[in-house]
């Protein structure tokens, strides 16, 4: 695991400070030792965490005559099956690493060789007999690879910040990847906050030659066609596939453990940690002061159950904007998701203890364990109503509603209300904007300045959705949101949120619900065994339920709900109002201060809880100050 940088001039050698500058800014990311190369007029460098070939695995690594360089990020977690079929085949190794095998993989079947990886990876490639760079990325997009041209050359990099730290000039922010952000609470990938700046996609790799670049796709989810068999012989299949995704994820040279949420998800992770372990699994938890928001009783059932290494932590307020900063720092470009503030201390804390942490991410995504999931058919059934009653009536009714506060979003009849009043206004297909967007397109109107509303596209996220949705290699509606979902909520913001947080505390994250075999397997899964008697994840449930404590046989739902809404309300609502009105706030040059002094005020009287939108737009506030 690591970082990597790089670039490509057009006509000259490569600048050694510009290199130096942008590996600079991925220290966090690896801690142990760093490495660069300058060939001619490309470079490339790295920083690495060492967890595989301590004493040999390091970066860039080159093949026999020279001719290829490579660094790469992640883990290759087939790669000891790889290296025997390369080896067959006449390949000298030098090093046990797994990096080096896709460097052997590139000399026996060029691009598309990273078709035959598994695991997280993003990797720079330079063919020198070519003059070729080639950056390739997962199926998923665990690991983050950004790009751009600049005055014919080519930059690239782990991270937004390192990336920006080599260029010349630094690119403009794009108003409309804000107003984005204001919808989705992160920016869809592949575009980026900046102009010109972009991400190689998840199952993507990119090629830049003769000073063009072009993109090749060499993975595709279907959910078609769908599998057969009975429950029994499914339920076989799917034990093993996720047994076998974790087993492969417990190679390492280093301490090991895992995040232990408490959600179904994070605890069959550890349930089969501890089976397929040889000691105590090291588990880690983060909780809050306010119980409604705290899963820590379930994921201390799972821990007492496999009596695991347990330790827990209380997430503490007294340093939350220093806190905030340095997460929207880390982000690299705006991320509402206030899940990554316990996620950041969580890592920072677990890195005291083990260097690789498993995780339950994925498991939402691949056997439809959201809420909104099970709900989407009601709301189609309810806008089938007469319009006096969704357009009129309900709306009515939910703008005189007051919220609740201490309670996670979502779970109160007072959210309901107002999720059903603004059903109409957004698009079917369009789920998680339904569910989960912080502000309505009229409400993004309102806020935003007028002379730079009107030259924006407030109706651009709800596109990026549909068309996501139109796409879907897919028949039915549950499945085309699964698919919206890979492409867009987890790949441009929980997948975000998962590498920055425990990157920036020099920890590997891996997520075993994100191998894409096992995705596979999910996506071609009847869609009866992922939704059933109201509740998601069935087939999931009833394949582990045997070997978890019976509180998560039936628990909902809840996620890291973080009680943001209070905080606002409370500790942080001067600090806020402070941020967000004073002279030299930068959201002001943007946004409307009418608007949003409204807002804080409604929220600090209790008139409305605006705790995530607030959120978003401290979010906000805190990356224009630091990159304006």
């Amino acid at each position: 695991m690591c970082g990597i940088c790089g670039l490509v001039t057009p006509d000259y050698a490569v600048d050694p400070a510009v290199l130096q500058r942008m590996n600079g800014e991925l220290v966090h990311r690896g801690p142990d030792s760093a490495g660069q190369t300058l060939q001619g007029r490309a470079g490339l460098a790295m920083r690495r965490l060492a967890i595989i070939d301590l004493q040999g695995g390091s970066q860039p690594i080159t093949n026999e005559d020279g001719s290829l360089w490579l660094v790469m990020n992640g883990e290759i977690y087939n790669y000891p099956e790889l290296r025997a079929d390369l080896v067959r085949l006449g390949h000298t190794f030098s090093t046990h690493s797994d990096v080096e095998t896709l460097l052997h993989l590139y000399e026996q079947e060029g691009d598309k060789g990273c078709a035959r990886l598994r695991g997280m990876f993003a990797f720079a490639l330079w063919d020198s007999r070519r003059s070729r760079m080639i950056l390739g990325r997962d199926r998923l997009g665990k690991k983050p690879l950004y790009y751009t041209v600049q005055d014919g050359t080519l930059y690239f990099s782990s991270e937004l910040n390192s990336l920006t730290a080599g260029l010349k000039k630094k690119p403009d922010i794009l108003p409309q990847a804000v107003d984005d952000y204001l919808s989705l609470q992160y920016i869809p990938e592949p575009g980026t906050i900046y102009a010109g700046v972009y991400a190689v996609p998840p199952g993507h790799y990119a090629v830049y030659e003769d000073g063009h670049l072009h993109l090749e796709r060499y993975w595709e989810l279907s959910y078609l066609p769908k599998r057969c068999g009975t429950e029994s012989e499914l339920i076989d299949e799917l034990r093993g596939l996720v047994t076998e995704a974790v087993q492969i994820r417990l190679m390492s040279e280093v301490p090991l453990g895992a995040h232990l949420s408490g959600g179904l998800d994070s605890s069959i992770v550890v349930s089969l940690m501890a089976r397929l372990s040889n000691a105590p699994v090291k588990t880690f938890s983060i909780g809050f002061d306010e119980g409604g928001f705290s899963e820590l009783p379930y994921a201390r059932a799972v821990a007492e159950k496999y009596h695991t290494d347990h330790t827990e932590f209380i997430l503490k307020y007294d340093n939350l904007p220093q806190t905030i900063a340095a997460v929207t720092r880390h982000s690299g470009q705006p991320l509402a998701d206030p899940a990554a503030i316990p996620l950041y201390l969580l890592a920072l804390e677990t890195r005291k203890h083990v260097t690789v942490a498993l995780n339950g991410d994925g498991g939402d995504e691949s056997m439809a364990g959201y809420t909104r999931y099970r709900m989407d058919g009601l709301a189609n059934a309810y806008l089938r109503l007469p319009a006096w009653f969704t357009r009129g009536l309900i709306p009515g009714i939910a703008g005189n509603v007051r919220p609740r506060f201490g309670k996670p979003a979502g779970t109160t009849w007072q959210d309901g209300l107002k999720r059903l009043a603004n059903l109409p206004q957004t698009s079917p297909e369009a789920s998680i904007l339904r569910w989960g967007s912080y502000f309505s397109a009229q409400q993004k109107c309102a806020l935003w300045r007028p002379e730079i509303s009107t030259k924006l596209n407030h109706l651009s996220a709800e596109a990026y959705l549909v068309g996501l949705y139109c796409a879907a290699p897919a028949e039915e509606r549950l499945d085309r949101t699964l698919y919206i979902d890979m492409l867009g909520y987890l790949a441009g913001g929980l997948l975000v949120k998962a590498d920055r947080m425990t990157m920036a505390a020099s920890l590997e994250a891996r997520s075993p619900l994100l191998d894409h075999v096992y995705f596979e397997w999910c996506a071609q899964l009847p869609v009866k065994y992922k939704i059933r008697g109201g509740q998601g994840k069935y087939l999931l449930r009833r394949a582990f339920s045997d070997i978890l404590p019976q509180q998560q046989h039936s628990s909902r739902k809840q996620g890291f709900s973080v009680p943001v809404g209070a905080w606002f309300k409370d500790q942080l609502a001067d600090w806020a109002t402070q941020k967000l009105t004073s002279n030299n706030s930068r959201v002001q040059e943007w946004l409307n201060p009418f608007e949003v002094s409204k807002l804080l005020e409604e929220h600090r009287t209790g008139a409305a809880d605006h705790g995530k939108r607030i959120y978003a737009l401290v979010i906000l506030e805190e990356w224009l100050s630091a990159n304006q």
